[in-house]
C-alpha cells in the first residue's frame, strides 16, 4: 500500500490530526499521543491490511506498522504537519506516572536507538576480530572502525541532551552545550588534576568532576532543569533579544548547577541503580534469566521494554558491560522459532507466506511482525515462545553471559557476547540458550500450536433436500464483468493471495454494489477500496482497478459510509470507467474473502463472466 495513502487513513483512523498530542515511531511502530482515545477506530485500523496490529499501552496509542515504520512516518509529518511533539500541551489528557515514564524514556531514546545499535554491532565484530587474530589494536583500520563505534556512545550526552530537551519542551541546542560541556576536554584535564590532588573551584566552591563521557542519567535531569530554567526565563525576557537572553541565562544557571549537584547526585543514583540491578542479578542468574526470557515478549507487546533501556546503558556505564540484554536474546529467538514452526505446520499459504517473512524479521530482533501477526493470535505458538526463551535465558543466567556494547537482542548478540579475554563458557551458553529456546518453540509449536482441523464428511443429502456438516457462506459478485483467477492478476500482493483468496473481475460499468449482508466495515479514503462484514462472518475487500489509490479519488463516487448497513445489491460505489482507462489505469478488480483463514477453502462459482449480484464465490466453513 502506498505510504501517503496508509499514512491519510491512519490520521484519519485515529482521530484526525486535531486529534493528536505528539507522534513518533521506534524500530516498527507509529506512537501517538492522544487528546481523546476512545475517538479512534481501532477496529477500522486493526481491518487495514497495511497495519499489523494496534496496542495501547503506557499512555500510548501504537499502530504496528512493520519495518517501514520510518516512511510512514515521514508521510503522517509532512502531510500533516506533525513533525513536532507537543506532548506538554495543556489540553494533553493526565497520565499514570508510570505511563509518563515509559513516554519519557521511549521519546528520549527512540530517535536515535538504531545508530546506537548499529553501532554495538560494529564494537561487537571489532571484539570478535581482536579474538580470532584478524586485527589487533595498533593498527590504523581498527582504530578507524573503532572510533566509528565508539563516537556515540563516547558522545551520548550530547545526543540526549537534544533529545530529552526535546522531549521536555525545552531547546535541544541548549541541553546540547550543557553535554558538550560534560564531555569537554577541559574538564576531563581537570579530572586528571584532581586525581593528582588538585580541585577545581566555582567562586571558591570546590567541584567533584566526574568523567561524564557515555553517561546516561546526569544529562536527562540537566536537561528538565534547563527546561524549566527556559519556561520562567523565556515569557520574561524582552522579544527582541529573548532569542539569545534565553539560552544565555539556561547555560549560566544550569551548566554550573550541573557540576555543583546535578552531576554529582545523578551519578550516584546511577550507580545505585547499577549495583542494585547487580544484587538482584546475583541472588539468582537462573532464576533472573527464566523469568526475563519469559516476560520480555510480553514487555514488547505493550510498549514497556523502553524502561530497561536506561538500565542497560547505564550497566555498560558503570560497569563496562551488561548482563540483562542477554537474557532477552532467548526471548527473541523463541518467538522466531514458533513462527517457524506455525510456518511448517500450516498449510494456508497466506499464513505461510507471512510466517516466512516474520520469521526473517525476528532473527533480526524485530518481533512484532511476528508476535501481532501470527503467534499471539493463535495464543499457544506466543506461550511455546516464552517458554523457549525462559529456558534458553535460564542457560545463559547459569553461565552468567555478559555483553559488551549495546545492541536490541538478535542474531547479533552473539558477536557483542564475546569477552575481551577471549572467548569461554559463557559465549558457548549464548549459543546453547538460542538453540534451545529456538528448537524448543518451533518443535512445540510443529506439534501441539496450532488446532487441527476437523475432517470434513461429506453425507448424501436426505428426502428433504439438503444435509451436510459443511456450510458454505456465498459471495454474490458485487460487479458485471469478465471473472479472471486471482494469480494472474498484475499485482503480487492480490496475486499471492496475501490478502485473501477470491477472484477478480475485469468490470463492464462503473456500479459496485453489495455482494453480502451485512456492515461496510472500512472505505479507504480515496474511495477506491472498500471493507465489508458479512453477518454470517465473511470479511470482502473489493478493490477497484490497480494502483487507482494515485487518482486521489478522482473518478469514484461513494455512496454509502463506514458503520452502514447494507443487502445484496444495494449501491456502494460509482466510478467513471471510460475516464479511468482513458488515464491509463488497470480497472482489473479484486475482490477477495479477507479472513480466508478461518475457512476450509474460498471458491469461485463462476468461470467466465458474471453479472452483478450472482453467485461469485462460496467460502467453505
Amino acid at each position: 500500500m502506498p505510504y501517503q495513502e496508509l499514512a491519510d487513513e491512519i490520521v484519519e483512523g485515529v482521530g484526525g490530526k486535531a486529534n493528536i498530542i505528539s507522534v513518533i515511531h521506534c524500530a516498527t511502530r507509529l506512537r501517538f499521543k492522544l487528546k481523546q482515545p476512545g475517538k479512534a477506530q481501532t477496529a477500522a485500523l486493526k481491518n487495514n491490511p497495511g497495519i499489523i496490529m494496534v496496542v495501547e499501552s503506557g499512555g500510548q496509542y501504537q499502530v504496528v506498522i512493520g519495518n517501514h515504520v520510518g516512511e510512514v512516518y515521514q508521510q503522517v509529518a509532512s502531510r500533516h504537519g506533525l513533525e513536532n511533539d507537543n506532548s506538554d500541551r495543556a489540553d494533553a489528557p493526565k497520565q499514570t506516572l508510570f505511563a509518563r515514564f515509559i513516554d519519557l524514556v521511549s521519546g528520549i531514546f527512540t530517535p536515535f536507538i538504531g545508530v546506537m545499535i548499529a553501532s554495538g554491532i560494529i564494537k561487537g565484530l571489532l571484539a570478535l576480530a581482536l579474538v580470532l587474530g584478524v586485527m589487533h589494536q595498533e593498527s590504523g583500520s581498527y582504530k578507524l572502525l573503532f572510533v566509528a563505534s565508539d563516537g556515540l556512545f563516547y558522545f551520548l550526552p550530547i545526543l540526549l541532551g537534544y533529545s530529552a530537551s526535546k522531549k521536555f519542551g525545552g531547546n535541544p541546542f541548549v541541553g546540547m552545550a550543557i553535554a558538550a560541556a560534560l564531555v569537554h576536554p577541559l574538564i576531563l584535564t581537570a579530572l586528571e588534576q584532581q586525581q593528582q590532588g588538585e580541585n577545581l573551584r566555582f567562586f571558591g566552591i570546590p567541584l567533584e568532576i566526574i568523567n561524564y563521557s557515555s553517561s546516561v542519567i546526569p544529562i536527562i535531569f540537566a536537561s528538565w532543569v534547563a527546561s524549566l530554567v527556559e519556561r520562567v526565563v523565556h515569557p520574561r525576557s524582552p522579544g527582541a533579544v529573548r532569542n539569545f537572553t534565553t539560552p544565555l541565562l539556561c547555560l549560566i544557571i544550569t551548566v554550573p548547577l550541573t557540576f555543583l549537584a546535578i552531576g554529582p547526585a545523578a551519578t550516584w543514583l546511577s550507580r545505585m541503580l547499577a549495583e542494585g540491578y547487580l544484587w538482584i542479578y546475583s541472588l539468582s542468574p537462573t532464576i533472573a534469566g527464566a523469568v526475563m526470557g519469559a516476560i520480555w515478549q510480553v514487555c514488547v507487546i505493550f510498549g514497556l521494554h523502553w524502561g530497561l533501556v536506561p538500565i542497560m546503558l547505564n550497566n555498560l556505564t558503570n560497569f563496562g558491560h551488561d548482563t540483562l540484554l542477554p537474557l532477552l536474546m532467548p526471548a527473541v529467538l523463541g518467538q522466531a522459532g514458533a513462527t517457524l514452526g506455525v510456518m511448517l505446520r500450516t498449510h494456508e499459504a497466506k499464513v505461510k507466506a507471512m510466517a516466512g517473512s516474520a520469521f526473517s524479521a525476528s532473527i533480526f530482533g524485530i518481533t512484532e511482525p511476528a508476535v501481532y501477526g501470527i503467534t499471539l493470535p493463535n495464543r499457544r505458538p506466543f506461550i511455546f515462545g516464552c517458554i523457549g526463551g525462559a529456558l534458553g535465558a535460564a542457560i545463559l543466567g547459569f553461565w552468567h553471559t555478559t555483553i559488551y556494547s549495546f545492541g536490541f537482542p538478535s542474531i547479533f548478540t552473539f558477536i557483542q557476547v564475546v569477552p575481551p579475554s577471549g572467548i569461554d563458557a559463557s559465549v558457548y551458553a549464548s549459543f546453547a540458550g538460542a538453540i534451545v529456546a529456538l528448537l524448543f518453540a518451533t518443535v512445540a509449536t510443529w506439534l501441539f500450536g496450532l488446532p487441527t482441523p476437523a475432517p470434513v464428511v461429506e453425507t448424501a443429502p436426505t428426502p428433504a433436500g439438503d444435509a451436510s456438516p459443511v456450510r458454505k457462506q456465498t459471495v454474490f459478485s458485487p460487479i458485471s464483468g469478465k471473472v479472471m483467477a486471482l494469480d494472474s492478476i498484475k499485482d503480487e500482493t492480490f496475486a499471492s493471495g496475501l490478502l485473501g483468496k477470491g477472484v477478480a473481475i475485469v468490470p463492464d460499468n462503473g456500479r459496485v454494489v453489495s455482494p453480502i449482508d451485512g456492515v461496510v466495515s472500512s472505505f479507504f479514503r480515496t474511495h477506491h477500496a472498500i471493507g465489508l462484514t458479512a453477518d454470517d462472518g465473511a470479511e470482502v475487500l473489493i478493490h477497484v482497478g490497480l494502483d487507482t489509490v494515485k487518482l486521489d479519488g478522482k473518478f469514484f463516487t461513494p455512496h454509502v459510509a463506514v458503520d452502514d448497513v447494507v443487502k445484496v445489491g444495494d449501491l456502494l460505489l460509482e466510478f467513471d470507467l471510460s475516464a479511468i482507462q482513458a488515464a491509463g489505469y488497470d480497472l482489473t478488480t479484486p475482490v477477495v474473502v479477507s479472513n480466508s483463514d478461518e475457512f476450509i477453502d474460498v471458491l469461485s462459482l463462476q468461470p467466465s463472466t458474471v453479472t452483478a449480484c450472482a453467485p461469485l464465490l462460496s467460502a467453505v466453513k
